[in-house]
């Protein structure tokens, strides 16, 4: 899954590396590196220009809310529960479907955290003498230090108790599409702990490879099968993953200290 991200990119590099055409200074967000769902966040998308005369699909960043909430919800109150959408079943999913479709986005991340269970925690706990195993947190980032390009998808809701001129009449919302996490060997790997992604949890976010971004942001790209041929996970050995602090753990905490590598023993008491 994807439950907690870093994101600290500035918006003209994301502009530039993702060719946007149009982005609005007033949405720019600050560098977070602990993104948790319901925060906003950044979204590439192309689609026309609102009252534009020219109805031409425009490449935007865009500052989203993260957790979907499907345009038919009476409430935005499941938002929360929305934060990912698994790529094997998205196109049968109501919530999901029709974003699938029409609505695809690239949720541009440093990188996600994951947290790991050590084995001596996993026997306490299966034994019944911990209730609250102590869990490692994992940075996991591309290796080449590159964006880390997450599919995503983002729909509209009309929240219908406030006036159509309200500011938050309308929300924009958005959902990390998830994949099985990949059992081969990390293309970087801790010394001591998980060899790969699968080791650290059985899911992880979908990344989309440079050569796949036109192609998924392309809203006029509606075939369902083809499309779905573009959730196929990029090659194996892309990634690393390092313990970091537990500090992230804490929603409240956010700074680039929380990406630091931990060093020495602790991390390896985990195993």
């Amino acid at each position: 899954m994807c439950g907690r991200y870093a994101a600290s990119r500035r918006p003209e590099d994301l502009a530039g590396l993702f060719e946007v055409e149009k982005w609005e200074p007033e949405e720019t967000l600050e560098p977070d590196w602990n993104v948790a769902p319901t925060k906003e966040v950044y979204a590439i998308l192309e689609r026309p220009l609102k009252d534009a005369s020219d109805r031409r699909p425009v490449r935007q960043l865009r500052a989203l809310k993260w957790g979907l909430v499907p345009s038919w919800a009476k409430s935005p109150e499941g938002a929360a529960r929305m934060i990912n959408a698994r790529a094997e079943t998205l196109h049968e999913k109501p919530s999901f479907r029709k974003a699938f479709l029409a609505r695809r986005c690239i949720l541009p991340a440093d990188g996600y955290y994951e947290w790991v269970t050590g084995s001596d925690e996993r026997e306490l706990e299966v034994a019944g003498k911990k209730k609250r195993p102590r869990k490692q947190p994992y940075f996991v980032t591309p290796a080449d230090g590159s964006v880390m390009a997450m599919a995503g998808l983002y729909e509209f809701w009309r929240d219908r108790t406030l006036p159509d001129e309200h500011p938050l009449a309308w929300w924009v919302t958005c959902s990390v599409i998830t994949t099985e996490a990949e059992s081969g060997p990390l293309g970087v790997a801790p010394a001591e702990g998980p060899q790969s992604l699968s080791d650290i949890h059985p899911r992880m976010p979908l990344m989309l490879t440079p050569d796949r971004w036109d192609a998924w942001l392309d809203p006029s790209r509606t075939e369902e099968n083809a499309l779905r041929g573009l959730l196929e996970p990029p090659e194996g050995g892309l990634m690393r993953a390092y313990p970091v602090g537990t500090a992230v753990s804490n929603v409240r905490n956010n700074g680039p200290e929380l990406l630091k590598e931990l060093q020495g023993p602790e991390e390896a008491t985990l195993f």
